[in-house]
């Protein structure tokens, strides 16, 4: 068939990182400025998208398979590095989820809730993917707890 007659699939706003093939969260400007050292910036355009697979070497990828590796970030980010926060915001990390665990009681997970709510919260240019972390603290809670993953 010639290929004039072919449509070309519309993009639907995912990306899929090309080291490892997960799918990406898309980032703006504003969180790759807050991550990447200053002589990596220039190799992504104004948005571009976070790997969060924590075995893979790529932290920012965009469309045209431009790629900044974990060894560019201005500092360790979660989960490529389980010893740096979850929340960049409130510093909560995963020693402060299991202790909440072992407690029997998620008061340090409630305190981030609150939190996150406030103004204090900065979250694009706090988390490497820009977003609230909430939702992935409260995930980690539950698989430690034996819940849901």
């Amino acid at each position: 068939m010639n290929k004039a007659f072919v449509k070309e699939p519309e993009f639907d706003g995912r990306a899929y990182c090309p080291s490892c093939g997960q799918l990406g969260t898309q980032v703006q400007g504003v969180t790759l400025d807050a991550f990447l050292q200053s002589q990596a910036r220039g190799d992504l355009g104004q948005d571009a998208w976070f790997c969060g697979f924590d075995r893979c070497d790529v932290a920012y990828f965009d469309l045209f398979e431009s790629t900044v590796t974990t060894g560019h970030l201005v500092r360790s980010v979660y989960p490529m590095d389980v010893q740096a926060p979850i929340c960049g915001c409130f510093g909560l990390k995963m020693s402060d989820i299991e202790a909440d665990v072992a407690e029997g009681h998620p008061s340090r997970l409630r305190e981030l809730s609150d939190r996150s709510k406030s103004e204090e919260a900065h979250c694009q240019t706090a988390a490497a993917d820009g977003r609230c972390c909430m939702q992935e603290a409260q995930r980690i809670y539950f698989r430690l707890r034996g819940g849901v993953d």
